[in-house]
């Protein structure tokens, strides 16, 4: 990270970090009040009747309120429908963060398959006067305070007992757009990560 501190404050550029997560019809593990001695059970119908696939951006510069950017997308098992994210999702989602922040960004993000196909390094050579790269090491979660988010999301929806795909979307982006005005919480991910932002 310390070739990316120096890229930062040569060119003022915002700090990104990007990663991926998805949440199916069965809710995430998480903590509820019940009657002691009494596990509460969670019935749900729809098992393994599609997915919601989030795609997510925190970013940060020093001096400025700190963003949450994401793209989310219903994949409902259908024929010929895509499981996740594409390497033109990722292209579009990197675009709307450089026209939303309105600066270089230095983009930092996991060693996913799909983040090393050809098509995505060529965007990134064409782009290079704004856009500068860092994968993270393999198997390293803890250092990306996107996934702060993630926990945050999935925690909120551990009681939601949905009855449809549309009801998890629907309650992703609202805790999502919640996040989005809390830059004190996006901030505290980061913090959760031990990585600071040099001035």
């Amino acid at each position: 990270m310390a070739a990316g501190n120096s890229i930062v404050a040569a060119t003022g550029a915002w700090v990104v970090f990007e990663d991926e997560a998805g949440q199916s019809m069965t809710p995430p593990r998480a903590r509820t009040w019940g009657r002691r001695g009494s596990t509460p059970v969670v019935r749900v119908r729809g098992r393994g009747s599609g997915r919601v696939s989030m795609a997510g951006m925190a970013c940060y510069k020093s001096g400025q309120r700190s963003r949450l950017i994401y793209a989310i997308r219903e994949c409902r098992g259908r024929k010929d429908e895509p499981k996740g994210f594409g390497w033109r999702d990722y292209r579009d989602l990197v675009n709307r963060a450089h026209g939303q922040l309105g600066g270089p960004i230095v983009l930092v993000w996991d060693n996913l398959r799909m983040h090393l196909v050809a098509p995505l390094r060529e965007f990134f050579e064409a782009n290079a006067a704004w856009l500068t790269v860092f994968q993270l090491p393999t198997y390293a979660p803890d250092l990306n305070p996107q996934e702060g988010i993630w926990s945050l999301v999935k925690r909120d929806i551990g009681n939601l007992a949905a009855t449809d795909l549309g009801q998890v979307t629907r309650a992703v982006k609202r805790k999502l757009k919640m996040l989005q005005y809390r830059p004190e919480v996006i901030d505290g991910c980061l913090a959760g990560t031990g990585l600071t932002l040099s001035a």
